[in-house]
């Protein structure tokens, strides 16, 4: 693979490959002089390094080194196994959190910020317990950061999920829940394959999942009955017989909100789109399966709790904040003992780093320069 072309990135920021040290040869975005204070950029699905190319260059124009990564199973990063029959053990949050302890390593680094957006946030959780010496700060963005997961919990998270597919299947009609779907050998063929093009599927989802989507409302639910997740929008609680692409097809060649989009121009949205036609979605569906599998046995002899500073971000428009009732809850008061904040900002829904990256950076840059 080679590095991309640099009428692809912003202004100052560059592209290039390094051997992290845990079997993969690991595509980096970088923007910013390497002597100065570290931040990585963990991006989440289905999503690339590249969404952070709207932050890079006003964090390194503000005095920081910054470090973006596609991650295991993505992009140009190679090195991994990519296919649904495979050890998932590679896709586990401690193998993950264990490439970028090998990327730091590599590049010398000895204390970093790390920032984790959607499935990059318990990333970036595992990180920070796991390694709290290196990882000094913590920024968790639209996916709230329960603690790192004991065997024991997997197994009971796992028993209460098959409950709920069970109660979502009585409702009428029928639904399922979109983490279940993702973790079938069918989500990947159903979404790159789209019958309406893959281009014009990744259009519709990141619309529908975006501020611009006018049936985002998002609020805390009740509890965490079947009901009441079935009022989330059909991309969180899918019908039953429908995969992801038939869930936003309706969006998918709207006239309306979706050809007013300023946040993913074309030519940004041609860079997902290419980098996913070769790839699929594979790669990435994997982390969900990992996550229902049995986590390394000495887990048990960290505290789940997490000490350094921490800052949590996500928009206003954005059902991620809530998917999963009390987490968010559960972050500030059990979780981030130092949390210095829980920012929703307005016009942003799941991709808040794109469509307000300047706010996010505001507030990136507000809690880095604190001196702690």
């Amino acid at each position: 693979m080679a590095p991309y072309s640099p009428d692809q990135l912003p202004a100052g920021a560059r592209s290039r490959f390094d051997d992290n040290g845990n079997g993969l040869r690991m595509h980096v975005l970088e923007a910013g002089a390497s002597d100065l204070p570290t931040v990585i950029l963990l991006h989440g699905f289905p999503e690339l390094a590249y969404c952070w190319r709207k932050v890079m260059p006003i964090l390194a124009d503000a005095g920081y080194h910054v470090i973006a990564p596609d991650q295991r199973g993505y992009g140009r990063t190679t090195g991994g196994a990519t296919d649904y029959d495979c050890d998932l053990a590679e896709f586990h949050p401690v193998n993950l959190a264990r490439d970028i302890v090998a990327l730091a390593n590599v590049l010398g680094l000895k204390q970093v910020t790390v920032v984790g957006h959607d499935f990059g946030s318990p990333v970036a959780g595992y990180c920070a317990t796991l390694h709290p010496e290196l990882f000094i700060k913590t920024v968790f963005m639209s996916a709230p950061f329960e603690g790192i997961t004991s065997a024991e919990a997997t197994t009971a998270g796992q028993a209460s999920r098959q409950q709920l597919s069970g109660e979502l299947a009585q409702l009428n009609p029928p639904r399922k829940h979109y983490q279940d779907y993702y973790c079938s050998d069918a989500a990947n063929a159903n979404m790159t394959l789209a019958p309406y093009g893959l281009k014009n599927f990744q259009r519709a989802y990141y619309h529908v999942k975006s501020s611009d989507w006018s049936g985002n409302s998002p609020h805390r639910l009740p509890d965490d009955s079947a009901a009441a997740l079935a009022t989330m929008p059909p991309y969180y609680i899918m019908f039953d017989e429908s995969g992801m692409a038939e869930s936003v097809a309706p969006d998918a060649h709207s006239d309306g909100e979706i050809t007013q989009n300023k946040w993913l121009p074309e030519p940004e949205l041609e860079v997902f789109h290419t980098e996913f036609a070769r790839t699929g979605y594979q790669g990435g569906l994997n982390w969900y399966r990992a996550i229902r599998t049995a986590p390394p046995r000495d887990l048990e002899n960290y505290s789940p709790v997490i000490h350094q500073p921490t800052l949590f971000i996500s928009g206003a428009q954005d059902w991620g904040t809530y998917q999963k009732p009390g987490a968010l809850e559960h972050m500030q008061s059990n979780i981030c003992r130092d949390l210095q904040g829980t920012h929703l900002i307005d016009g942003a829904g799941h991709w808040v780093q794109q469509e307000q990256p300047e706010e996010t950076a505001r507030l990136l840059f507000d809690f880095l320069k604190t001196q702690y």
